[in-house]
């Protein structure tokens, strides 16, 4: 036995910007907002399968198109609630995983930890308040809808399927959400430097001037060797 000390866990990943970070011991400040929008551009829902041809459904697609469907709900939300929405996964696109539901309990409690620890640094770093009963329930009521349609429309499963297959129960909408205000055809996956950027415009249309200063540091990197 050498007798030196075990190295620390760590999990480095480099990112777009150049800068590193390291997923087992996140800081709030380890990446810019165009590596997040990247990141969740690349990375895909329904285990990256698709009906489409070209690329698959990105979660960056996926998190604008529930935050398109809670800005038509009722109560209005603010500016807040909405920025809320857009990042619900965005510890999915440091990560570069979705993981399918069913699967996550038997990747085990590490990986859920890993999950929830990027997802505080993300809340701590654009500023997301902690979410409520009543504005979770509604969250959640649209990130299912959301589900059943791309299963129907993107992923390729018949209405009866997501039913008695999948166990999801809510009503298959017809209507892309996206479509009003980026055009395009309905339910089509984006290439991922178009959803890339689109991503990154909401995000910063809906940062408070504060959070924009903190998600957009100068250095090239700030994670120390």
């Amino acid at each position: 036995m050498s007798g030196r000390a075990a190295a620390p866990a760590r999990a480095w990943i480099r990112l777009p910007s150049g800068r590193r970070l390291d997923l087992l011991a996140p800081t709030p400040l380890d990446w810019t907002d165009e590596d997040l929008a990247i990141g969740l551009s690349r990375t895909f829902r329904w285990g990256g399968h698709s009906i489409w041809p070209g690329a698959p459904l990105s979660v960056a697609q996926h998190s604008l198109a529930v935050m398109a469907l809670r800005r038509r709900a009722r109560p209005a939300p603010g500016p807040g609630e909405l920025l809320r929405e857009l990042l619900h996964d965005a510890e999915e696109g440091l990560v570069n995983f979705d993981c399918i539901s069913p699967l996550k309990p038997f990747l085990g409690p590490g990986f859920l930890a890993l999950q929830d620890r990027l997802a505080a640094v993300v809340a701590q770093r654009y500023g997301l308040r902690a979410w409520e009963v009543e504005a979770h329930k509604r969250h959640k009521r649209l990130d299912v809808a959301m589900a059943a349609a791309e299963a129907v429309h993107v992923a390729g499963w018949s209405r009866a399927e997501v039913r008695d297959t999948l166990g999801i129960r809510a009503a298959v909408m017809e209507a892309d959400p996206l479509v009003a205000e980026h055009g395009g055809t309905p339910w089509q996956p984006w290439p991922p430097e178009q959803a890339a950027a689109r991503f990154l415009a909401a995000l910063r249309r809906l940062l408070p001037p504060e959070a924009g200063a903190l998600s957009r540091p100068a250095g090239p990197t700030t994670n120390p060797a």
